[in-house]
């Protein structure tokens, strides 16, 4: 199973692999603070796609389709995330407000149609 979580959320016994999604390190935390298995920066939107979606819900739509289609051209960024839940319980970190409207919302979806 893949969970979407805040990195500043507290540890769960059940996030089984924890994996921080993002390219910037989340703001306020230290990296001491943050329990994590890898930090999967190359999974993260590019920064031109990052910034010129800048958490726009009205953009939603199209950065869907922008985030997968570089996401289809990586594989070896998600591979490692695809591989931990094939074994087990899987969390995915991001430090977004928006909890409808990020990448780690895309990316669930993504890895979960290439799980079947």
């Amino acid at each position: 199973m893949i969970k979407l979580k805040r990195v500043y959320e507290s540890v769960d016994p059940g996030d089984g692999v924890r994996f921080l999604i993002e390219r910037l390190w989340p703001r306020g935390m230290k990296k001491e603070a943050v329990k994590m298995d890898a930090w999967l920066k190359e999974v993260a939107p590019s920064n031109e796609l990052r910034k010129w979606f800048g958490h726009d819900p009205d953009k939603w739509e199209q950065f869907q389709e922008r985030y997968r289609a570089e996401l289809k051209t990586n594989p070896a960024g998600w591979e490692p995330i695809l591989q931990a839940a094939r074994q087990g319980d899987v969390t995915l970190l991001y430090s977004t407000h928006d909890l409808e409207h990020n990448n780690a919302v895309v990316l669930k979806q993504f890895l979960e149609e290439r799980l079947g």
